[in-house]
């Protein structure tokens, strides 16, 4: 896959500010204020930042957390890494094309992956089927 490399000014001027904030900074949006959390619809949850597909929506479901979740990603579409911002290391996951923040990967999630791909809706797009 080709990656996309942008400077912050070019990031900037195809990003809402609160996109910038989580996808080329990490920052976290607020739990409960995303539309995409109670989207049902079957479709295709994309990457804000480049529009390639992360999440299928037949593998979301609400895990209460406030911020929609995945039991899967699609598979090469996301890379993760070792953070360790709050002390205790977590897998923080971007996407694989323009390296942009998604969220967090835990091991609480339901099968039958037992993942919680736990993701900032506002760094997601949304095309239904």
């Amino acid at each position: 896959m080709e990656r996309i490399k942008r400077s912050d000014a070019e990031w900037r001027k195809r990003l809402t500010a609160a996109q910038f904030a989580v996808l080329r900074r990490a920052a976290t949006e607020r739990p409960f204020s995303s539309a995409l959390l109670n989207e049902h619809r079957a479709g295709i949850y994309r990457c804000a930042g480049c529009a390639l597909p992360l999440f299928e929506s037949r593998h979301k479901f609400d895990s209460g957390t406030g911020w929609p979740s995945f039991f899967a990603a699609i598979n090469g579409h996301v890379e993760t890494k070792l953070d360790f911002k709050l002390i205790l290391p977590r897998t923080e996951y971007h996407c694989a094309r323009c390296g942009g923040h998604q969220g967090h990967r835990f091991d609480d999630g339901p099968e039958p992956t037992g993942q919680r791909w736990c993701n900032n809706g506002v760094a997601l797009t949304f095309d239904p089927a």
